[in-house]
């Protein structure tokens, strides 16, 4: 079995949980309040504007023998560069104060992601970033590919105010391509260990943010 395929295996029962929230069932229905939306968007904000300081972290970390692993890396950063301000565009575009999600701070779940992905390239392997892009790319694709069209209509919004989901269906598959390739030419067992460590904790984490978004016109208690 190549790596992707064993990547998807071992991290199967965490993926299950987070497309089986009632939240995510929600949302691949359509059924979403504008509240919930404008949350999620808040807190993609949060973890969207480290994507590229990330990677950036990570490309200057990897040894000489992934230097093909740090080209992808580049590429990687000049696709992502400034998605962080499509999100705060999509905030304010279906009513919501972009100056304050982009001034606050996010729910503990995502500082929790980010600052686990920083140590991740700090203090253990920078490989393991790579967990990351499985979980949010791999999610993001079945968000956008299922619910973003639905969601639209059910909230009667612009199409500007869905820049960032819908651009990143089309975009995200790309990548997922390009990802494939990538992790089946990762050989080495201790990159592959801390790609599937870091899967499976972006996985919980990522989880329980969607657990903290308002459902039925709930507020959260964050800046929306």
């Amino acid at each position: 079995m190549n790596f992707f395929d064993t990547l998807q295996e071992a991290t199967q029962q965490e993926r299950h949980e987070l497309f089986n929230l009632p939240i995510i069932r929600d949302a691949l229905e359509g059924k979403v309040s504008l509240e919930s939306y404008r949350a999620f968007l808040a807190q993609a904000y949060y973890h969207v504007r480290h994507t590229v300081p990330l990677m950036m972290a990570c490309g200057a970390r990897l040894p000489s023998r992934l230097e093909w692993l740090r080209k992808a890396v580049c590429e990687y950063i000049e696709d992502e560069y400034g998605h962080e301000q499509w999100v705060l565009d999509d905030i304010a575009a279906c009513g919501g104060d972009k100056e304050a999600v982009r001034d606050g701070r996010p729910t503990l779940p995502i500082e929790l992601m980010v600052s686990f992905l920083y140590d991740l390239i700090a203090r253990d392997n920078p490989v393991g970033l790579f967990g990351m892009v499985n979980v949010l790319e791999g999610t993001s694709i079945a968000l956008a590919t299922h619910a973003a069209g639905s969601i639209r209509q059910r909230l009667d919004l612009p199409e500007s105010a869905f820049s960032y989901l819908s651009s990143h269906g089309a975009l995200d598959v790309e990548h997922m391509q390009t990802y494939r390739r990538l992790m089946n030419t990762l050989d080495d067992p201790a990159d592959q260990a801390a790609v599937i460590h870091a899967s499976k904790v972006v996985y919980r984490l990522y989880a329980d943010m969607f657990r903290g978004l308002p459902r039925d016109g709930e507020n959260l208690h964050a800046p929306v």
